[in-house]
């Protein structure tokens, strides 16, 4: 998705929470400078992981039971804390959008051993970023919800599961599988507000199937609905 595409969601998300544009790229200078001796890589690279057919792993409560009914094939996507829960079904994620929340030491230790990890940056996570972001010795890619730049992209999204699938889309997948996705009940994480979550989880969904390519078959479990 180009950043012309999604600026106009982005504004309407920024309106609906109250956020700060200059809070996003105060968050991403601290990314951009915390991150100056790390293997970062080009964008170019996901050419060759990200398939035809793509599977994102979300963190939700039902996850292990969707992977019961969905198998995962293709590329192998973890938004953000499900990688804990990935690697111990035996799943090795090639991928893991993450903004650096959740179970961190997991998403680290799956980057330094081959998962491109994509860092993304927004107004609210700062601290996080400079507390987490040097755990990550593996190839990453730097992210943001508001305006790229040469070393830091933005394939639209808003949470770490939306914006896996808009990077799945971005790269030419063609079928994405959802496995670990709940839009109405969020899994309780510490420090997170429920009712945030729940309101950020619409978004979600608008963004993953309103916004859908036409020619992107969006694959779900039976007890997901669009």
């Amino acid at each position: 998705m180009l950043f012309d595409e999604w600026e106009p969601t982005y504004n309407d998300i920024m309106y609906d929470f109250g956020f700060n544009k200059y809070d996003d790229e105060v968050s991403v200078r601290t990314l951009k400078a915390v991150t100056l001796n790390a293997n970062l890589i080009l964008d170019d690279d996901l050419h060759n992981i990200i398939m035809p057919e793509v599977t994102v792993f979300g963190d939700s409560s039902n996850l292990e039971d969707d992977v019961s009914k969905l198998t995962p094939v293709g590329t192998f996507i973890a938004a953000g804390s499900a990688t804990k829960r990935m690697l111990e079904m035996g799943f090795k994620p090639d991928i893991i959008v993450t903004d650096l929340d959740g179970d961190i030491q997991s998403q680290a230790k799956a980057n330094n051993n081959g998962a491109i990890a994509l860092l993304h940056a927004h107004g609210d996570n700062a601290d996080l970023i400079r507390q987490y972001a040097h755990l990550f010795k593996g190839q990453i890619i730097l992210t943001t919800q508001s305006e790229p730049d040469r070393t830091v992209y933005n394939y639209g999204g808003f949470t770490d599961g939306d914006r896996a699938v808009c990077l799945a889309r971005s790269f030419g997948a063609r079928k994405i599988r959802l496995v670990g996705f709940d839009f109405e009940n969020p899994n309780p994480k510490k420090g997170s507000d429920p009712e945030m979550k729940k309101k950020k989880l619409k978004w979600a969904k608008k963004i993953i199937f309103d916004m859908n390519d036409p020619s992107v078959e969006i694959i779900t479990p039976s007890n997901l609905a669009p």
